[in-house]
């Protein structure tokens, strides 16, 4: 009897660690990435429920995923890739050739419901060769194209499924089993994905807590295993704990200032020239970042593809502020009302150092908190909004990243009311040249022209930060905005 319960212990153990519960504050509006733009989607999901047919690893190097393999044409307008056989769908329903087709020209498709249509326009068709191998056709050669082809956007789903952001279907090793709104969203193991290495637990559980401190609470408690949006005071408070280890490595993600530049008076380049000389990024990084940031002057980020150091084109210079106001029509300032989602701590912390700095040159901000669904409603969907402090995450590329700069996407929340000719002829040849040199050329201009206009105030390039349970391991750290979990384990 006595080893009948010690074996029973053991299991029982063993039974809990196979599944890992995961914190974070930021619930997802909607669980299809391909029809909903809030990056929160793609951090939980991508990788871990659905897949796309190559991955980026964390040398940023292009990995086989759905796709074993591919090939390009020498003129670089024919990519061909071989699918990995027997894959299906959590339904069941296969994932080949033709499911691949399915998927793409529904996002082709402006009508589809794909979030961002405008990325796939330069396919001209997709062939299926067989039931494994299938063709990409472009109109002309795209050099960010297996950049789109590893982001959230190009994730495969079965295109019959109408109830994806409430039911999602994929591929990958862990599919949906229940999403409780408010509270959890619960992953467990695909018994038939196709490598049998991964996922190391049966099962994933999101935690919805949006209170950081009460994060910190849950995982002293033993109620969760990893903190995913941990802000550096947190990291600061385990770091001498011995129950708790913290990760951190930079990350493809650019915290911004985004202005209006339909209101008055964001529509003078002298106020928004003036923004960006009031800004010190140095103390951000002291005060909000505690150090774990670097500073930025671009929508790249520093350790991207063909990233330029920017932050020279208008340094810390507050008197230089005052003048450029003063030049424009405000010797006194004016005041103005920063947008903030109230999910987002590190946000909110960066808006209110932003205030003070730009109280020093007489721009009087009022901050206003709203809730997540409301940003994206008001902010994101609507424009409106003075300025707003938010986060972009990088798609690999920045033929893809600065695509919302370019003539594409006019309407975009930061765009509107802005427009730069010379930048759109930069942007349309550094998507379609091959020669990195010359890419690199190409973009360092572009990055400077964004830059020189002041679009936006680029602030940090925050450091991803983790916190987890010494038991959890096999983590790993992406440049991109992903949390793959597919080969954490919990011993």
């Amino acid at each position: 009897m006595r080893k009948f319960l010690g074996l029973l212990c053991v299991v029982s153990v063993a039974c809990g660690a196979a599944e890992l519960r995961v914190a974070l504050s930021t619930e997802p509006p909607s669980l299809d990435p391909t029809a909903n733009a809030a990056a929160v989607i793609r951090l939980l999901l991508q990788n871990n429920l659905y897949e796309t047919l190559v991955s980026i690893d964390e040398t940023g190097a292009f990995r086989p995923l759905l796709a074993k393999s591919w090939e390009i044409s020498e003129d670089s307008r024919l990519y061909t890739f071989h699918l990995r056989s027997g894959v299906h769908f959590h339904d069941g329903t296969p994932c080949d050739a033709e499911a691949v087709r399915q998927s793409f020209v529904r996002a082709m498709d402006p009508s589809g419901g794909h979030v961002h249509p405008q990325f796939f326009a330069n396919i001209e068709a997709v062939e299926v060769l067989d039931p494994q191998p299938v063709r990409f056709v472009l109109h002309r050669p795209d050099a960010a194209f297996l950049a789109l082809l590893a982001s959230g956007d190009a994730v495969i789903i079965p295109v019959h499924r109408d109830d994806l952001f409430r039911r999602p279907v994929g591929t990958g090793p862990f599919r949906f089993e229940r999403w409780d709104p408010g509270y959890r969203l619960r992953l467990v193991r695909n018994p038939l994905y196709w490598d049998p290495d991964r996922p190391k637990v049966e099962a994933l559980v999101f935690r919805f807590i949006p209170d950081l401190p009460t994060q910190l609470v849950a995982l002293r408690n033993g109620e969760v295993d990893l903190l995913v949006e941990v802000t550096p005071e947190i990291a600061q408070a385990v770091a001498a704990d011995p129950r708790f280890y913290v990760l951190s490595a930079p990350q493809d993600l650019v915290q911004i200032l985004a202005i209006n530049k339909l209101r008055a008076p964001f529509d003078d380049p002298r106020v928004r020239q003036a923004l960006a000389h009031a800004i010190d990024r140095k103390q951000l990084i002291e005060l909000v970042a505690l150090g774990y940031a670097s500073p930025v002057g671009s929508h790249l980020a520093p350790g991207t593809p063909f990233y330029a150091d920017m932050t020279w084109v208008h340094p810390y210079d507050p008197q230089r502020a005052r003048e450029l106001l003063a030049a424009a029509g405000y010797p006194a300032g004016f005041t103005a009302t920063l947008t903030l989602p109230a999910n987002y701590a590190f946000h909110v912390r960066t808006g209110e150092v932003l205030a003070a700095q730009l109280a020093q040159v007489g721009i009087r901000l009022t901050l206003k908190l709203v809730d997540w669904p409301t940003w994206l409603e008001q902010v994101y969907g609507q424009a409106d909004f003075d300025l707003t402090v938010i986060g972009h995450v990088g798609r690999g590329d920045p033929a893809l990243t600065l695509a919302f700069y370019g003539p594409e996407r006019r309407e975009y929340y930061f765009r509107r009311g802005w427009e730069d000719p010379e930048l759109n002829e930069l942007l349309r040849l550094g998507a379609t040249i091959a020669d990195p040199e010359v890419r690199r050329s190409i973009y360092t201009v572009a990055q400077y022209l964004i830059a020189k206009e002041v679009v936006n105030v680029f602030l940090q390039a925050p450091h991803r930060i983790l916190v987890a349970k010494q038991e959890v391991q096999g983590i790993s750290l992406l440049a991109s905005y992903v949390l793959d979990l597919t080969r954490a384990s919990v011993s």
